[in-house]
């Protein structure tokens, strides 16, 4: 569980400009999700994005200079541990990213991704020009207001069966875990297979346009011909040779460059040679990167 969980707007975290900054690593999924939120909504002149690069023992994710800057721009810090002792000197728990950071207060607001990520679509409107706030958008809205709570409802078994269980999968500790988790991650899929083949659920997940729902699960599936079918051991199907709606899906997602995905927004900000190079090292432990599938993504 995060541990962090205050809210912007509120009383001690109001929306400002140049207050808060996003500290994420591009392998990750639940950071993706933040990045894509930030770009699709143009928060970039209005909240700081800080790259962090890879996790070292004993401290975790650390400023290497190799992706992102050397240093934290903020107070110098190699370590994102380091700013979580500066917001809280007694914390022992997990060092997470995505993590938001509150410049003034000094002391970490959220490092909840889904919170993070609905902030980020909700929050900051005050300081968007009016055809950016979601009050403006109608059905186009990443969270219109008649389909609040079928988003909702999607987003919690998406999360608890894809887009965390393709790391009870990986993280399976016995054979019999491994089986049951591996089981329900593709009965899921499945699922999701019939939903997309609805007129309603086309050619997004909720119709026209892209939703929180859409992003949630895009992080996902993008890395799952690349990274989990065999760093995860989630190799029953692929996407691409068994799931022709979810792939057709994914890659109208991936190479959409309308106003929706914000001129290509979930293409840009996906990086595979970052995702390959991370999961390669918290499960092979040998420095060896994958080199397939080919291509990472298939043509639209």
């Amino acid at each position: 569980m995060s541990r962090f969980r205050s809210m912007i707007p509120s009383e001690h975290f109001p929306a400002e400009k140049d207050r808060y900054v996003l500290y994420v690593n591009h392998c990750c999924p639940w950071c993706h999700r933040t990045i894509i939120a930030h770009a699709l909504k143009g928060l970039g002149d209005i909240i700081q994005v800080v790259e962090v690069d890879a996790r070292y023992q004993p401290h975790g994710w650390c400023f290497s200079g190799y992706r992102g800057p050397s240093r934290d721009p903020i107070y110098g810090f190699r370590w994102i541990k380091e700013l979580y002792l500066k917001a809280d000197p007694q914390y022992n728990g997990r060092i997470t990213v995505p993590m938001l950071w509150d410049k003034k207060r000094e002391t970490i607001v959220n490092n909840e991704s889904s919170e993070i990520l609905r902030m980020f679509i909700e929050g900051f409107d005050e300081l968007l020009p009016l055809e950016r706030r979601e009050a403006s958008k109608g059905p186009a809205a990443f969270i219109p207001n008649h389909l609040r709570s079928q988003i909702d409802e999607l987003n919690a078994w998406v999360y608890d069966l894809i887009n965390n269980g393709v790391y009870k999968v990986g993280f399976a500790t016995t054979q019999a875990d491994y089986s049951e988790h591996v089981v329900k991650l593709f009965q899921a899929f499945d699922k999701l297979e019939h939903y997309l083949s609805q007129p309603v659920h086309q050619p997004f997940l909720f119709g026209n346009y892209i939703t929180e729902a859409d992003i949630r699960l895009f992080t996902t599936m993008i890395r799952f011909d690349v990274a989990y079918y065999t760093l995860f051991k989630c190799n029953l199907k692929m996407i691409r040779t068994d799931y022709p709606r979810l792939h057709t899906w994914l890659r109208r997602v991936y190479w959409n460059e309308g106003a929706e995905s914000g001129g290509g927004v979930f293409r840009r900000t996906t990086a595979f040679d970052v995702i390959k190079r991370g999961y390669s090292s918290i499960t092979a432990g040998n420095g060896i990167v994958p080199i397939g599938p080919i291509p990472n993504i298939m043509p639209l």
